[in-house]
């Protein structure tokens, strides 16, 4: 079935083939008929399978039928997420797709000038994409109302109904009528947030696509066994030897990223970071230079592991391995997303073993160790331009020095 054959307006339609889409992927196929019943959705699928227009096209049909049998100022849809990146992203997809149908959606987030969101508020809106943290500012404030809202979407649901959100979600549905239509995506979600979500809807459809497999068939996985101190070395020779690639690497914390990014400036490769920490305007502009490739190697946490879609990353390398295991999930689908293929490589230290088990367990399935032997491993050490490793090198080279003149010194008694 192709996307002409839904009973969708015109100017979507329109809209929806100027962007390449053609047919629906599977997620879009099973979603998008109940979403335009009007029916509840509870919907996991993997990663870069197209679950932002899933609901974008259904809903944005209905809003524009909506505005031409009746006149409104009330916002209509709220989609909430998790991250500034990802309202950001699912912000521009929505008005690519309402070009010319006369619905309007603005994202809002914290971290920048609220003025301008709130005089956008003021012009009238239909669709509101928001995080957390400003949608509440807003709405304590007495800039926002949200009364008229008929859709409530949460993407990313898990993370979102996750102990860090749960308290905001339910603050929110206070300020919502009660009869809405109530719509949940995300690439995984455990028994316990299961539970939850189905108490915030009303017979939900349940759409489940891949579930044994949670990770895209066309990203190949590995991992290498390497010391926590050795990491940075292996990481300078994966892009030594990549140097065309786009490459995406996942640290735990703040402070890791920007280690990790001065040992990769010692060894003169250009990086960048984009974490929390960060002003807002910087994490944009680095983004957008990831994106267009501007810029090869970006060093993240999981700030950028949930549903970001950055085109062509050849690589994503988990540098530590995420502190739980449905991170991994989200962090390594930001590669071979659509029909693009993509790699997956996970630095593994002694440590971490524990966590790779987990991993392993979540996936059902073993990922696929890079044999290191002990001269590569040591030759990757021996070469690393970083200086903070070079000392390793000249007590290994004083050490074989000394053994040569014993061996030497001996042979001559």
């Amino acid at each position: 079935m192709k996307f002409g054959e839904y009973s969708i307006s015109f100017d979507l339609k329109k809209n929806l083939e100027k962007q390449g889409f053609r047919r629906p992927t599977d997620i879009q196929f099973k979603a998008i008929p109940p979403i335009l019943k009007g029916e509840d959705v509870l919907a996991i699928a993997q990663t870069g399978t197209g679950k932002t227009a899933a609901f974008a096209i259904p809903v944005i049909h209905k809003i524009q039928i909506v505005k031409k049998t009746r006149r409104t100022n009330l916002i209509q849809c709220l989609v909430m997420v998790p991250t500034h990146e990802l309202a950001q992203q699912i912000t521009e997809v929505f008005i690519d797709l309402a070009k010319n149908t006369g619905v309007k959606t603005i994202g809002i987030i914290g971290g920048v000038d609220q003025s301008p969101q709130i005089a956008a508020l003021e012009n009238g809106i239909d669709i509101l994409v928001a995080t957390p943290g400003r949608l509440f500012d807003l709405v304590s404030q007495g800039h926002l109302k949200l009364n008229g809202i008929e859709v409530l979407i949460l993407d990313e649901a898990d993370h979102m109904l996750d102990l860090g959100f749960i308290k905001d979600i339910n603050d929110l549905m206070r300020h919502l009528p009660a009869k809405r239509q109530t719509l949940f995506f995300s690439a995984t979600i455990n028994p316990k947030i299961k539970k939850l979500a189905y108490s915030l809807v009303t017979k939900p459809i349940r759409i489940q696509i891949s579930p044994k497999n949670p990770v895209a068939k066309n990203i190949e996985h590995f991992v290498a066994f390497i010391e926590m101190d050795d990491k940075r070395a292996f990481l300078e020779r994966l892009i030594d030897e990549n140097p065309e690639s786009k490459v995406l690497v996942f640290v735990r914390t703040k402070v890791r990223a920007e280690r990790v990014n001065k040992a990769m400036e010692r060894v003169q490769i250009k990086s960048a970071t984009i974490h929390s920490g960060k002003e807002q305007n910087e994490r944009t502009e680095t983004l957008n230079d990831f994106k267009t490739g501007n810029l090869k190697l970006l060093i993240a946490t999981d700030i950028s592991a949930r549903g970001i879609d950055i085109p062509n990353v050849d690589f994503v390398v988990n540098y530590d391995l995420p502190e739980a295991p449905e991170n991994y999930v989200h962090r390594v689908g930001r590669t071979g997303r659509g029909t693009k293929k993509g790699q997956a490589v996970t630095f593994c230290s002694s440590e971490e073993k524990d966590i790779l088990a987990e991993i392993e367990s979540f996936l059902d399935s073993e990922i696929t160790v890079m044999d290191i032997d002990k001269n590569t491993y040591r030759e990757t050490l021996d070469f690393t331009k970083d200086t903070d490793n070079n000392w390793k090198k000249l007590i290994r080279d004083n050490e074989k020095e000394q053994r040569e003149y014993l061996a030497k010194k001996k042979r001559k008694k």
